[in-house]
């Protein structure tokens, strides 16, 4: 996605990862005045709608948003790669990328790609591959792999300054399973994946500086994504008087 390049310095350490599903440990169970024993409470599950509804003016895929009321829950496997698949998979991405492609067209970016009908496919089909590719190593498999949350819990509340610094530093800070925050590994790792794997489409960025560049562009895209949902719900309430 084309937007200015987040000029932070990142230092990665790219290595196979063989990690398993970590248990949580069972909960001792409630005994009650009867000796009766009660099976403790399930965690709650995410919400079915996240805040601001499914998408951000329509369009910007919003699955991976919850309220900070969930932070503490644990999602299972299962859960990471529905998130990830339906921010990958949802149909106004496919529009998203057309406009993209549009605007590469006109700009004549990638020059390999020509013009004309098979130059706008290309780029079509190119640009939709990078957010769902993106998507679902950020979203889905990394944060299986590292028992991080994928999830973007928005605080809703706060200066609007905070707020947004939240927001954007959300790239660099996630939950995990076991519980405490650590380095967004999922997010720097699950993208670094994905411009690798561009290189097999994009063979004049197979550089250093072209896939470090391109990094950095999709990073810097997700947290402007985040800053969008945490300040959505609240421009829908004001603009269309929805919750």
């Amino acid at each position: 996605m084309s937007l200015l390049p987040v000029l932070l310095p990142v230092m990665l350490t790219a290595s196979t990862i063989f990690a398993q599903e970590q248990s949580t440990p069972p909960a001792t169970p409630t005994i009650t005045p009867n000796n009766a024993e009660v099976t403790p409470a399930a965690p709650k599950a995410p919400d079915s709608e996240p805040p601001g509804g499914d998408r951000v003016f329509g369009v910007l895929p919003n699955y991976r948003t919850a309220d900070s009321s969930q932070e503490g829950t644990v999602l299972t496997a299962h859960q990471k790669l529905d998130i990830a698949s339906k921010d990958s998979f949802d149909y106004p991405l496919v529009a998203l990328a057309g406009a993209l492609a549009g605007l590469g067209q006109l700009t004549n970016q990638d020059l390999s790609f020509g013009q004309g009908i098979k130059g706008f496919g290309h780029r079509l089909a190119t640009n939709y591959a990078d957010q769902a590719i993106g998507n679902m190593f950020t979203e889905g498999f990394f944060p299986v792999l590292l028992h991080e949350d994928p999830r973007y819990f928005r605080r809703g509340t706060g200066s609007m300054i905070s707020r947004v610094g939240y927001a954007f530093t959300r790239v660099f800070v996630t939950h995990k399973d076991s519980g405490g925050v650590r380095f967004n590994y999922s997010e720097w790792l699950g993208n670094a994946s994905a411009v690798a794997i561009s290189n097999a489409y994009y063979p004049q960025s197979q550089t250093l500086g072209g896939n470090g560049t391109k990094l950095l562009m999709q990073v810097g895209t997700d947290a402007v994504s985040q800053v969008l949902k945490e300040f959505w719900p609240d421009m829908k309430r004001k603009i269309f008087h929805k919750n």
